[in-house]
């Protein structure tokens, strides 16, 4: 063996170790020359070890049995094993240098940054240099992080002055960026508060850098972020329900202003014409439930301007007590042409009481009131439930549809029309589909799972699951054609009243009338095609323009109704083009387009 003394450190590192990651992005020479030299050897160096590494299990292999070993055998054993703990020293110490020439090498980047650091997102990282027009926002946000994190480290370790540096630039940083979301919207100041920025996290990593000190900040930090996100998301929930609940105060406005005009009026002046068609079946009737006076404007409107021959369709108005006077006044000052119109006041009808009606006696029970009035505060329990806690939910406006028989006994045929949509196209073709003995003629939303029956209906109760097919295809309200004759041979009205009873302690539903509505019309309905109703324009910013542009109808359900602020404002023109922006109510309310 010509191998037999302890090898020299110096021979040892006239190797080469391989480094345990490259650099990228070193832009000085004395770096690029450092880094080269620590890459270049790597292949040698591990060549030299697998030789070695060949040799040992060789001599291992020989040398198993030590029963019999001689001196020299012995003395070569333990230089063996002498020469294998320096070699992991130095691949531990020359590891430890290749990551300082590389973490020095990006802290001089970023001292050396000037106004050419706009369009590179990050100091550490070349591959990521782009032309990304927030690219130095983001940096300055990585920056951000980091002091963060050294700022509590700092504080740790009762390095006060070095946190005050700290906390200063970073108040400094923070001052620039502000709300920018583009480079564009930063000061001029901006590259050097980067600058100083990266000589103080220098310091700062020079001072304090610890590998699983960092991590675990970073860790916390994450996990802090993550709860404000959840936090913040329970929040928006609760105000986006607010927001959608809150009549605005210019609807507000034109509401009161007419009303008082209402009462004014001689009774002899607060008569419709053309009475006489609200009973003719040879016409084309309409029922609309609401009491926001500039939605069912815009659906009588649309509707009118849309139709081959305005004269034969009649209109069946009705709204609560408090909106009465406005929605007459309003169609009083704007007949909808040769169009026949009524009004009716809800709590006029006094048939619909509490002894008749399951829900109305329900609306009116304590518990309804305790479930309905408890969520009024985003953290409370059940506030995931908040979108079943609408005013609506608690009108009997929105329960009405149930009773149109009652409503209109004398009509054979009548289409069912919500407030939160606008007619395109001339709906008269609708009362000559075929319903095939159905009653009620919808549009199926069972294009996505979540518009089955088992996303409305709670199958865990054997009333539900034993009489309803969990993957039947669900349909809108919004848009019905419905069948009088038929409703009446097969009491619909008396079907909803059964259900609506066994749902007291709301087992089998939560509040709304989709749920029911699947219920009472399971098995009865027709679908109809998918034209003549498209949904989604109030909570999905996706809809197919195609879609809406082909639509007879188009609907607005969900939370982002056109008349509120949060409407979506690419699917607003749709609606704002049938409200009359001149009106001197409506420019007296301050309304705007």
């Amino acid at each position: 063996m010509a191998d037999l003394g302890p090898p020299s450190l110096d021979s040892f590192r006239k190797g080469n170790l391989s480094a345990s990651w490259k650099v990228v992005g070193v832009e000085t020479s004395v770096e690029d020359n450092a880094v080269s030299k620590i890459l270049s050897s790597s292949n040698q160096k591990a060549t030299d070890l697998k030789q070695e590494t060949s040799q040992d299990k060789v001599g291992n292999f020989l040398d198993d049995d030590h029963t019999h070993d001689t001196p020299a055998k012995i003395l070569r054993r333990q230089l063996r094993d002498d020469r294998r703990e320096w070699q992991a020293a130095e691949l531990v110490q020359q590891d430890e240098k290749a990551t300082v020439t590389l973490e020095n090498a990006a802290i001089q980047r970023s001292k050396a940054v000037d106004s050419a650091v706009l369009g590179k997102y990050n100091i550490w990282r070349r591959e990521n240099e782009n032309d990304k027009s927030d690219s130095t926002v983001r940096l300055m946000r990585d920056q951000i992080i980091m002091a963060s994190v050294y700022v509590s480290i700092a504080k740790m370790k009762n390095k006060l002055d070095l946190q005050q540096e700290l906390q200063i630039k970073l108040k400094e940083i923070q001052h620039d960026l502000g709300v920018s979301t583009s480079d564009s919207d930063l000061p001029h100041s901006a590259p050097e508060k980067i600058k100083a920025m990266g000589k103080i996290l220098s310091k700062a990593r020079e001072q304090l850098y610890d590998c699983k000190s960092v991590n675990g900040k970073l860790r916390e930090m994450l996990q802090a972020s993550d709860e404000q996100v959840r936090r913040l998301k329970k929040q928006s929930t609760f105000l986006s329900q607010i927001a959608a609940k809150t009549i605005p105060y210019a609807i507000h406005c034109l509401s009161m202003r007419l009303t008082i005009e209402y009462y004014l009026l001689p009774l002899e002046k607060r008569k419709f014409p053309r009475s006489e068609n609200l009973e003719n079946p040879n016409l084309y009737h309409y029922a609309l439930f609401s009491d926001n006076v500039l939605a069912a404007s815009v659906v009588v409107n649309s509707t009118i301007m849309n139709a081959k021959d305005p004269s034969k369709h009649v209109f069946h108005l009705v709204t609560d007590k408090l909106n009465f006077g406005a929605m007459n006044m309003w169609f009083l000052l704007n007949p909808p042409g040769k169009a026949t119109i009524h009004v009716e006041n809800v709590d006029e009808f006094k048939w619909l009481n509490s002894s008749y009606c399951p829900v109305l006696r329900q609306l009116e029970s304590v518990s309804m009131k305790e479930y309905y009035f408890k969520a009024d505060h985003p953290t409370i329990s059940g506030s995931s439930n908040l979108k079943y806690r609408n005013p609506k939910y608690l009108s009997m406006l929105n329960h009405l549809r149930f009773y149109l028989p009652q409503v209109y006994p004398k009509l054979d045929k009548i289409l069912f029309l919500d407030d939160d949509i606008v007619v395109q196209k001339d709906l008269t073709g609708l009362w000559s589909v075929d319903l095939h003995g159905k009653v009620n003629g919808a549009v199926e939303t069972c294009g996505q799972s979540f518009h089955r029956f088992d996303k409305y209906l709670n199958f865990s109760n054997h009333h539900i699951s034993q009489n309803f097919d969990p993957n039947a295809c669900g349909w809108a309200y919004g848009m019905n054609m419905f069948d009088l004759k038929e409703w009446k041979k097969k009491d619909i009205t008396g079907i909803y009243h059964k259900w609506q009873n066994m749902n007291e302690d709301r087992a089998l539903w939560k509040l709304g009338t989709l749920p029911p509505g699947l219920i009472t019309f399971y098995g009865l309905t027709h679908p109809l095609e998918k034209s003549w109703h498209v949904l989604g324009l109030g909570y999905n910013p996706s809809v197919d323009k195609r879609e809406i542009e082909h639509a007879a109808v188009v609907h607005y359900n969900g939370n982002m109704k056109p008349w509120l602020d949060l409407a979506m404002t690419k699917y607003r023109p749709y609606w704002t083009k049938y409200v009359k922006y001149d009106h001197p109510y409506l420019r007296n309310c301050n309304f705007s387009e």
